[in-house]
């Protein structure tokens, strides 16, 4: 116990977690002592290339932004916890859409400035599972939580073994990946030397992009970028192309879609490439999701002690997590001599973290210079606030589609 609270408490993500108004809860289950490990084992495949405190990760685009802690509102402010007939779910309204599947969802037009209430009002007299079924349905990032204190389902954890240094130096890393966990499996690739081409469509860039810019530039500095449309026939086989000649593709979505773009995990993998797919629920789940309402669905709440209610772990810990995860699995991958699909369901990574809470998590109590000291069996260990991390050197990221024409051409793609 006394290791796991620690490295919560050192993360950055027990200061993101509880009430606005409250003291920070320590999270259940031992993701930060994960991520350490992590970064402790990138570090050694990539012979010191790489070198994260993988703990630090989990809360870094927090640093970035400066939000803090809401409780049942995720840090970002696009995820809710809200109560239903039997439990508790998390959703999550962050796209222009959403507001819109969400009435059909309740069967009422929703608001699209605050979306909300009728949400509230639907939720407390339906269950969890009538929730699921439907965003299910609808392609909604919503989903029940599992009962609190229950040890929820999870696989065994993967246990990767021992390996040297794994050179990637001048290897193609094509990036086909949006918001934080694909593009941060790219970024840590591209911090051992790999070349990272990050792949956009004109109809849908990057959503991370009107984020935060200097998040958005710690994870895509020194990246080339390039946008092809696959509704036009030349640039879909361009996108086939330039994946063919990857020696790592990098995705985050079902596969359905990435056959409308030409693209066969298979036909990539057999020529020795290595595939990595990131996913909310594995790749024959239909079901979306996003870091926040993955992570909550998984069992990664915290509990007001004064009020028992759920609230948000840090900051869509589910996104940093896998990132990590499929860099380590896809070095793996690539040390065996590629041809691999890597398959990375975030549920799963998280899931695998947690387990049954034998005692009552230690309080953390105010320290003199108003912030937060928590008690562990080691003494006392001060509540870190999130810590930002010096962008890599090289060229800044870059605007969509600057680099379209001088990759395909270095490559020998025709261009469309």
């Amino acid at each position: 116990m006394t290791p796991v609270a620690r490295d919560w408490a050192e993360s950055g993500v027990m200061a993101l977690t509880g009430r606005p108004d409250g003291p920070p809860l320590l999270p259940p289950g031992h993701a930060a002592t994960l991520a350490r490990a992590l970064g402790r084992h990138l570090r050694d495949l990539t012979a010191g290339a790489v070198h994260l405190d993988g703990a630090a990760v989990l809360a870094e685009r927090a640093a970035l932004t400066g939000r803090t802690r809401q409780g049942a509102t995720s840090v970002g402010g696009a995820c809710r916890l809200l109560p239903t007939a039997d439990g508790w779910a998390a959703l999550s309204c962050a796209r222009p859409d959403d507001p819109a599947l969400y009435g059909a969802l309740i069967g009422t037009a929703i608001d699209e400035g605050d979306p909300w209430p009728p949400l509230a009002r639907w939720l407390r007299h339906h269950t969890g599972a009538e929730l699921a079924e439907r965003a299910e349905l609808l392609g909604l990032a919503a989903a029940p939580l599992p009962p609190p204190h229950d040890d929820p389902t999870q696989p065994e954890p993967e246990h990767l073994p021992e390996r040297g240094p794994v050179d990637v130096t001048g290897m193609l890393v094509v990036d086909f990946s949006a918001l934080w966990a694909g593009p941060l499996c790219a970024h840590i690739l591209g911090l051992a030397g790999a070349r990272v081409v990050k792949v956009e469509t004109p109809s849908r860039l990057d959503g991370a992009r009107a984020g935060n810019p200097e998040f958005y530039h710690l994870l895509h500095a020194g990246h080339r970028s390039v946008v092809l449309d696959p509704a036009e026939a030349a640039q879909r086989e361009a996108l086939a192309a330039l994946a063919a000649r990857a020696d790592v593709v990098i995705e985050a979505s079902r596969p359905r879609a990435l056959a409308g773009f030409g693209l066969d995990a298979g036909a990539i993998t057999a020529a020795d490439a290595t595939w990595v797919s990131i996913t909310a629920h594995g790749r024959r789940s239909c079901r979306v999701g996003f870091g926040d309402d993955i992570a909550a669905s998984a069992g990664l709440v915290a509990h007001d002690p004064a009020t028992g209610r759920p609230v948000f772990t840090g900051d869509a810990i589910a996104d940093p997590l896998t990132g990590l995860t499929a860099a380590v699995r896809a070095l793996h991958a690539i040390a065996t001599g590629g041809g691999r699909l890597v398959e990375v369901a975030m549920h799963d990574v998280v899931a695998a973290t947690l387990t049954p809470t034998a005692h009552p998590a230690p309080a953390a109590r105010p320290d003199r210079n108003g912030g937060w000291i928590l008690d562990t069996g080691e003494g006392p260990v001060p509540v870190l606030p999130p810590r930002r991390r010096t962008p890599p050197a090289g060229a800044p990221a870059p605007a969509p589609g600057r680099h379209t024409g001088e990759v395909l051409r270095e490559l020998g793609i025709s261009p469309p």
